[in-house]
């Protein structure tokens, strides 16, 4: 067998309970509250205080004092990548806020309505999202800047919001899955050594085809829609919008770009909106601040709970497991080492709901199970930044779907049918799998 990085931990099955005890909590309360015909079945019970039992859980599970169990919850919320995904988070909203209370989110749908079909609405989130994603290297600040407006056209159009909020989240994990600066390329390449281009020319051929198959479904979907007269509007108002689409595409942090759009949308509200000062522009950021405080607190607290499980050895046993699953597989050598390396990255996501960390987790056995099994090395990290993509877009209490569902007022469960794109990625990724596709020339593992 081989040794785990984290080898010296024991794995314990047992570990995973607290995650399994929200999902139960959270998940159980919506599905309950939907069979018996409740408005807002999933807002029924908080999903911050859904994680209140699954702590209890956690740090009664702890092999230690309670104080070590506290302190290595509070290691796990605080961790740095955490932190940056609390400050996107109250930005984001920040930015929603301000640029919806100076009417800037009015104004781009009205600019596009008066230039774009119908028929096209919903490719063009799909594409500007992605290009987004790809440039900034991050699916958050991308749903950030996309979402309100795309939640703007279902007002403006008879366009549902969850198909509208799918195709931005959609496009969004394509940049982010492909974009050469996106932190889960950057994991997935340094975990199995090779070079990012590389791991790019295997992707490519994967996710593209998956985002031409989502873009004619979002054609097809929105062939029937009607829309209605446009609107007068000031042009001026749409330049916090066109300042952080043009920003995203330069270098700068995902914090500078919110900031900067917040900023923005706030002198832009104190030059052209007379009753826009500087007090309601202190209200409509702090009302965006109390718009996200749900979603960021809970992903400090599915931290807090990572980090514990992780101590306790439950993402070890659910790794040693996959480890022995692709042992027994009888469907060539090959597929199953890249069969095993896919389930490590999707169950490690699925408990961890943060798609970098999980790479980051089952990243050396990953690179074990691909030497053993004969699997490319780009291949191998392909297919892990693939279905951590895929399980990252699809489950409901991830940062993405939290924070998209937050900007726009909807469950998380009402938002996952509608996002063709992470569905069709995975279905592409199986075939890719099955069929050997695409055939590399060259097998030799070229070292970063």
């Amino acid at each position: 067998m081989t040794t785990l990085s984290s080898g010296k931990v024991q794995a314990r099955a047992i570990a995973l309970l607290p995650l399994i005890v929200f999902l139960a909590v959270f998940l159980g309360s919506g599905i309950y509250h939907t069979l018996i015909g409740t408005e807002f079945a999933f807002y029924q019970i908080k999903a911050p205080v859904a994680a209140l039992p699954a702590i209890l859980v956690a740090i009664l599970l702890y092999r230690g004092k309670l104080n070590a169990s506290i302190d290595e919850f509070l290691k796990g919320a605080s961790h740095p990548n955490l932190i940056l995904m609390f400050m996107v988070f109250m930005l984001a909203g920040a930015f929603a806020s301000v640029s919806s209370s100076i009417g800037s989110v009015e104004a781009s749908v009205q600019f596009g309505l008066s230039i774009i079909p119908p028929s096209f609405i919903l490719p063009m989130l799909f594409v500007i999202s992605a290009f987004i994603a790809t440039a900034m290297g991050t699916s958050m600040g991308t749903i950030a800047a996309c979402a309100p407006v795309a939640f703007g056209f279902t007002h403006a159009t008879d366009i549902p919001i969850v198909y509208a909020i799918g195709a931005v989240v959609g496009g969004a994990m394509f940049g982010d899955n492909l974009s050469m600066i996106s932190d889960t390329t950057i994991a997935a390449t340094s975990s199995q050594n090779v070079q990012l281009r590389d791991k790019f020319r295997v992707n490519v051929w994967i996710a593209v085809p998956a985002s031409i198959v989502s873009l004619i479904i979002y054609m097809l979907l929105s062939g029937g829609v009607q829309t209605i007269s446009v609107k007068a509007y000031n042009p001026w108002l749409m330049l916090p919008y066109v300042a952080v689409f043009i920003l995203a595409f330069s270098r700068l942090h995902v914090l500078a770009v919110l900031s900067i759009g917040v900023i923005l949308s706030g002198v832009m509200g104190l030059l052209l909106k007379s009753d826009f000062n500087f007090l309601a522009f202190n209200n409509a950021i702090y009302d965006g601040f109390i718009g996200m405080f749900e979603v960021a607190l809970l992903s400090m607290f599915l931290g807090g709970l990572s980090a514990i499980m992780q101590r306790e050895g439950g993402l070890d046993w659910l790794i040693q497991r996959i480890y022995s699953m692709t042992r027994l597989l009888k469907v060539g050598r090959q597929r199953a080492g890249e069969i095993g390396i896919s389930f490590l990255v999707v169950f490690s996501n699925f408990f961890v709901a943060n798609n970098t960390v999980a790479i980051i987790l089952s990243g050396d056995m990953a690179r074990e199970v691909a030497k053993e099994y004969g699997v490319d090395p780009k291949r191998a990290a392909a297919l892990m930044d693939i279905f951590s993509c895929v399980v990252q877009g699809l489950i409901p209490y991830g940062a993405q779907l939290l924070l998209a569902c937050s900007i726009v007022k909807i469950s998380p469960i009402e938002l996952i049918s509608s996002i063709y794109y992470c569905w069709i990625l995975a279905i592409f990724a199986i075939v890719a799998i099955i069929c050997r596709y695409p055939r590399l020339k060259d097998a030799k593992t070229q070292t970063s």
